[in-house]
This record gives structure tokens, sequence and C-alpha cells, in this order.
């Protein structure tokens, strides 16, 4: 069956053709233009269209660094569909080192966006006609934020059991069912019959290698789940992801100096002491304890905090979460090392 061109831009791919194409957002002060730019492989088969995107938040580097990576691996060399890579979506954030746009607007809380809008709403209207409208499903990749770091997980809300497979098939440590935030690309697309799922990893401005390679082999698991790559060279995982299906954040009791005990990945029980908050002068500890039992998401980072700070994100599971974590970072060291040219 021949395979028709993919049209993207006004930029005509032909089966088996891979091209940057530079779509035109706006032009800086000083005359400079501005462009997203998407990196098109379409396949000399037929199959699905699957966009993979990074840095919506400018600041959250890591994604940027997965998508590189997915873009040198083997397996694209032939795969069927199309796959659409979106290195970095907001250049201006990225350009400065900051989630936001220059006017402080956070890109994930204006999707779908308005082509006469403010710049985060034009960005975004330009994400959702050039790259969402064109896709059958996405993967969006992200970090935590300054100060704070995540470890690897996936988003996704339970919108059909097909989301839910590629979710559990991507392979990250733990699955957790979040609710799609109003104004977010998650919601926007959904609302267009695009599912997406949203990978967190790491933190702000760091790269991260256990959080790199899990992302670009849960990417190539779930092209390959959908019929787009092979088997051959993917990580296989021996166990099925922790699934969560809440969270609730421990905050700090009171401003102070912050020592942790706990790191992200641990497993935990109600009452377990994750940390302390003491006053400069070491007169006065106040201690911060877990409410349930779970998994530790994410965690602060900076060491002076006010009262109400979020310290640990806590994810609730019915599992034993430190046997099964043990299990999957085993997986992980097992997967091969490989050399620049063939990194998975």
């Amino acid at each position: 069956m021949s395979v028709p061109g993919f049209e993207i831009a006004g930029t005509v791919l032909r089966a088996g053709e891979r091209r940057t194409v530079d779509l035109p957002v706006s032009v800086l002060s000083d005359h400079t233009p501005v462009t997203m730019s998407v990196h098109v492989v379409h396949g000399r088969r037929p199959g699905p269209v699957l966009f993979v995107s990074a840095a919506v938040h400018g600041d959250e580097v890591i994604g940027v660094e997965i998508a590189r990576r997915l873009l040198r691996s083997p397996q694209l060399k032939s795969i069927a569909g199309t796959l659409m890579v979106i290195p970095i979506v907001n250049t201006f954030g990225f350009l400065n080192n900051s989630r936001y746009l220059p006017d402080r607007r956070d890109l994930n809380r204006v999707f779908p966006g308005t082509p006469a809008g403010s710049l985060a709403a034009r960005l975004a209207y330009l994400f959702m006609s050039e790259i969402v409208a064109r896709a059958d499903f996405g993967i969006d990749l992200h970090s935590a934020a300054q100060h704070r770091t995540n470890m690897p997980q996936i988003r996704v809300s339970a919108s059909s059991e097909k989301t839910l497979e590629r979710a559990e098939a991507f392979g990250a440590p733990i699955v957790v069912r979040a609710k799609l935030r109003d104004g977010s690309l998650r919601a926007a697309a959904r609302a267009t019959g695009c599912d997406i799922l949203l990978y967190e990893a790491g933190e702000a401005l760091r790269f991260d290698e256990h959080s790199a390679r899990i992302g670009v082999s849960g990417i190539l698991r779930v092209m390959h789940h959908m019929g787009m790559i092979g088997s051959k060279g993917l990580p296989k995982r021996r166990e099925a992801p922790i699934q969560a299906t809440s969270s609730n954040w421990c905050r700090a009791p009171a401003g102070g100096l912050l020592r942790c005990f706990r790191e992200v990945g641990e497993g935990v029980e109600a009452g377990t002491l994750l940390a302390v908050v003491a006053d400069p002068f070491g007169e006065t500890e106040a201690e911060v304890t877990a409410s349930a039992p779970g998994i530790i998401l994410g965690r602060a980072l900076m060491p002076v905090v006010n009262e109400g700070d979020a310290l640990y994100h806590i994810a609730a599971t019915s599992i034993d979460p430190a046997r099964r974590l043990e299990r999957l970072a085993a997986d992980l060291e097992a997967d091969p090392m490989f050399d620049e040219d063939e990194i998975l």
C-alpha cells in the first residue's frame, strides 16, 4: 500500500523522508524571528501519527534531551506512520531559563489558545492547529518546577482503556491518575480526540541520566505498542508500573531550615519522619511526617522554607512500593549502555 505524503505548514514529506520544519511564531523586538521547530519522521508504511513535545515550560530541559536522544534512535529508520518531535515548544522561556513566556504567562494554562490573543495564546493556538490537529496521540515531557524534583512518572487521566494501556506500556516506575486542568495541553487535546501521556521526571534546568533513559525507552515502548516500530532493541520490564489514584502534599509546619531524611521513590508509612524544619538558632524543631502510606513522588530541594510550603508529594498505593521500586531499579540497571550514536 502506497503511503501518501505528510503535509505540515505547507511542507510535504514523502514516504520514508524525515525533515525539520520551522513554524513561524513571532518576531522579537530586535527583529529576530522566533520559530517552533518540528522534526517529522514520515514512515514508508501506513500507521498512526504520534507527537512528542518538550519544554512547554521553558526551564524543563530534561525533555529536550529526551527528544534529542529519541531522534537518534535506530528504530526510527523504519517506522510505520508518522512521528513529530517538538524539542522546544516555548522558545522564549527556554532561552531565558524560565518556566514562563515574556509576559509571565504559563503556556500550559492557556490552551487551546487563539490566533489573536496574547503571545501565549497565539503559541498555544499554533501548537493545536499544526501539531495536535494532525496527531492521533501525544507524549508531553515535563520535569518538576525549579527547586523541586520528581521521580519518573506518567500522569494520565482515565479516558480510555487504550490510553491506560499505553501509560502502562511506557514503563515508568509509577502511573498516576491525574485530573485534567483547565487550559492545559492535555485537556485541550482531549477535547479534539487526541489523548496525551504526560511524563514527569527530574528537576528544572538539570539533566539526569536516570530520567532521560526511562523517558526515551518509554516513548519507544509506546511506539511499539502503537505498531509503529518493532521490539528489537527495546528494554523490557518484568514488572508493571505501580498504580496510584491519589496523592497529597506534606507542608512545612513552620518557616525555617529544612533537613530532609527521605528521597523520591522511597516508600513510607503513615507517621514516617520525612524531614525536620528548625529555626536558625537551633532552639526549635518541627517534624514533618507522612499522613498516609505511599510512595514519594517529589520533594522540595530548597533548604530555606516558609510556613505552608509544599515539601513532599506522596502518592497513595495499594502495594509494597519499596519492593516494587527495588525491582524496577534493577531492571533499569540491567538495560544496556549504548554509545552516543546508538543510545536508546
